[in-house]
């Protein structure tokens, strides 16, 4: 099916302005809608592409958007992370769908991965706007993560760290910042593993805007941001989760046990691989996956 890919400025009640992509298929309308968002410090131009424009050929309305703080977004300090700040600024992205004569307000699904995908798990349990959430290789458990990720003998320093930052941000100084990723041991990073480090120090196309920064605070958020307590209340709205079997990102353990916990309708498909494999070498299966349950519920 032929689409049309239109700029879009989504404007939220403080002047922030998200910046969107809303892919339109060819055709008498109105058409069922899905709303994208990346995961952690991700912009629309770090893998989504592909995966907009391939819902949106099946027949689907698709909206894709980059975080305030990030991309094309505004918003300050820049990339500063806050996860119940991006579900609220989501919410007005839904909002937005629902006022477009190209798309059917009754038929409007959420599709999520990694962070996000754990937002689509909140959103999915407190919007009934939403008729169907798919979660890919989604957060369930910062807090779990968060101490597989950090040494032990070194989270009293973290902690430290957080502490002495708030401090000096109160004195009037700005937010600490480190590395997103980066393979260099003498460099503070988030993620060290070479597929992250992979992944977040991609090319990107000319004009588009990403820095391997992130605020100290956006990772302390992280750290005890849960959505996996959620999980039962998105019923009776259908829930797909997609879990890597070899993710050390958003970990298969915590993520199949968030998904015992879901109520029906739900489904669940276990793929070979990482955290970044959906975007990658099982991008065509992740796609394919996604269309399917999109089909089934919209």
């Amino acid at each position: 099916m032929t689409i049309t890919r239109k700029d879009t400025i989504i404007s939220l009640p403080d002047g922030v302005e998200l910046a969107a992509w809303l892919y339109v298929p060819e055709g008498d309308g109105p058409f069922p809608a899905v709303t994208m968002a990346h995961g952690l410090g991700g912009i629309r131009q770090q893998g989504l592409e592909p995966v907009a424009e391939r819902i949106a050929e099946a027949g689907y309305v698709v909206s894709l958007h980059d975080h305030r703080n990030f991309g094309a977004s505004t918003g300050t300090p820049r990339h500063d992370i806050d996860p119940w700040q991006q579900i609220e600024d989501w919410r007005r992205v839904i909002a937005f769908l629902q006022t477009r004569g190209e798309v059917d307000p009754a038929r409007i699904g959420i599709w999520g991965t990694s962070f996000s995908g754990g937002h689509a798990i909140v959103l999915g349990a407190t919007d009934r706007t939403i008729k169907a959430v798919y979660a890919q290789v989604p957060t369930v458990d910062g807090f779990a993560a968060g101490q597989r990720r950090i040494p032990p003998h070194l989270v009293k320093e973290a902690d430290a760290r957080f502490a002495a930052d708030e401090v000096a941000q109160a004195r009037g100084e700005a937010p600490a910042r480190q590395a997103f990723a980066s393979a260099d041991p003498d460099v503070q990073a988030l993620f060290r593993a070479p597929d992250a480090v992979g992944f977040y120090l991609q090319d990107i196309p000319e004009g588009a805007v990403w820095e391997n920064s992130v605020t100290l605070q956006s990772i302390r958020r992280t750290r005890y941001y849960s959505p996996g307590w959620f999980i039962d209340k998105i019923s009776p709205t259908p829930l797909f989760m997609l879990v890597g079997d070899d993710d050390m990102i958003t970990l298969p353990d915590l993520s199949l046990k968030a998904y015992e916990q879901a109520l029906q309708p739900k489904q669940l498909k276990i793929v070979p691989g990482g955290h970044f494999d959906p975007y990658r070498a099982g991008l065509e299966e992740s796609i394919s996956t996604a269309i399917r349950f999109f089909g089934e519920h919209l």
